[in-house]
């Protein structure tokens, strides 16, 4: 069945630089879960604080090609925010005591009815909110 996945920009850092830890491939997890969503044409989600954020480390040109691989394919959709996504997320960052842009990626997962794919454990603290998957639960 074809999904709907907001990808965290860990996933992406994973995936573009191959990462690992100790003893998980974490970007060879990426890179299925690419190609698994491209075979069976699903949707990957990204937006503009996912651009942000890999812009901390990354210049726009290195970004484009992070995305080229799905964009490619046509199954990178944006993911707009809006004034009362950005309220919400204000809000719920203080009641959780999850920072504002975590809080926003979930939201922004949330309302486009995707499944919010990350490894930070923190995003735990928002499973009332939307769905989270690692990228390897997934496969």
């Amino acid at each position: 069945m074809a999904q709907k996945l907001y990808l965290d920009t860990s996933i992406w850092r994973d995936y573009y630089e191959n990462r690992s830890d100790k003893f998980r491939p974490l970007g060879e997890w990426a890179l299925e879960l690419l190609n698994k969503t491209i075979h069976e044409k699903g949707t990957i989600l990204y937006s503009d604080l996912v651009v942000e954020e890999l812009n901390i480390k990354y210049a726009q040109q290195e970004i484009d090609n992070i995305f080229s691989f799905v964009r490619m394919k046509g199954i990178l959709v944006k993911a707009d925010i809006s004034r009362e996504q950005a309220n919400e997320a204000v809000l719920l960052c203080k009641k959780k005591k999850v920072a504002f842009g975590d809080v926003l990626h979930a939201i922004l997962a949330r309302d486009y009815k995707a499944i919010m794919v990350t490894r930070d454990k923190h995003f735990q603290e928002l499973s009332n909110i939307v769905e989270i998957k690692k990228p390897e639960e997934l496969l």
